[in-house]
């Protein structure tokens, strides 16, 4: 099947980056360094690109950075809304580069809006609900962002709020969307009461990095690792989806991290 055919039937396209080999050097902030198997790394990166294909959406792949050791995480270098995207800069100086390749990739996609300096922002701070950003002002992610994003979405009727994110790398380590009106919450990083008429669901006292979640139409791209709090998203009819994130969930990364869903 051409792609061409392939872009036509899917709803959904995903940019993905094969993983560096460079990942060891990644950036950390919370976590302890320990060794990351570029290998293993690659492996479970390549069966969440299938699940990605699996569900139905067309994936991009562009090739890995030995240079830029976090660029598998792509969800960082941008925001990807209906009517525009939207292109970051992030808060670790190492990986600003990583946003020229996907400004290219995006191009014929979204018109493209630029987050300039002084502002720092990493895309995994961001979690939308239907016209409403809201932005994690964590190390990664500051007020100027805010700023600059209120301001340039402001004529397409978004609205941004600032959220503080203390305990955790990004805003989507603590919360995430997982269906219509419904929110997957680690209630130990953030209060639910920010984000008022959703449905809460709690990620399981046992898991603390369980609140990352993908949601791609009604599909939902989950870490294997986190079989309690799966549970809990299955026993509310959710549709999951499960990968093993182990290995980059050691460069602070998760499922969101590794892909731009772009709805055709």
């Amino acid at each position: 099947m051409s792609h061409s055919m392939l872009n036509s039937m899917s709803n959904y396209t995903a940019i993905t980056r094969k993983v560096s080999p460079a990942i060891e050097k990644c950036e950390l902030t919370h976590l302890v360094r320990e060794p990351i198997s570029f290998e293993v790394a690659t492996q479970q990166h390549t069966a969440y690109v299938e699940c990605l294909k699996s569900i139905g959406c067309d994936v991009v792949s562009l090739e890995a950075e030995a240079d830029l050791p976090d660029s598998v995480f792509v969800e960082d270098a941008a925001l990807v809304l209906d009517e525009v995207a939207v292109i970051t800069r992030p808060g670790a100086v190492s990986r600003q580069a990583e946003v020229n390749t996907i400004r290219v990739a995006l191009k014929p996609y979204r018109e493209l809006i630029e987050i300039e300096a002084p502002a720092t922002l990493d895309g995994g701070d961001i979690v939308r609900i239907d016209k409403t950003i809201y932005l994690g002002l964590s190390t990664r992610s500051n007020q100027a962002a805010i700023d600059q994003l209120a301001e340039r979405l402001r004529p397409y009727n978004y609205t941004v709020k600032g959220i503080e994110v203390k305990d955790c790398l990004h805003l989507k380590s603590a919360v995430s969307i997982v269906g219509k009106d419904i929110l997957l919450l680690n209630p130990a990083w953030i209060d639910a009461s920010l984000f008022p008429n959703m449905t809460i669901i709690e990620t399981d006292p046992s898991e603390d990095f369980a609140a990352n979640a993908v949601l791609i139409g009604e599909d939902i791209i989950y870490p294997e690792e986190f079989p309690k709090t799966a549970a809990k998203l299955r026993a509310h009819g959710l549709k999951l989806h499960t990968v093993l994130a182990t290995e980059l969930a050691k460069a602070e990364g998760a499922v969101t991290c590794c892909s731009l869903i772009i709805k055709n």
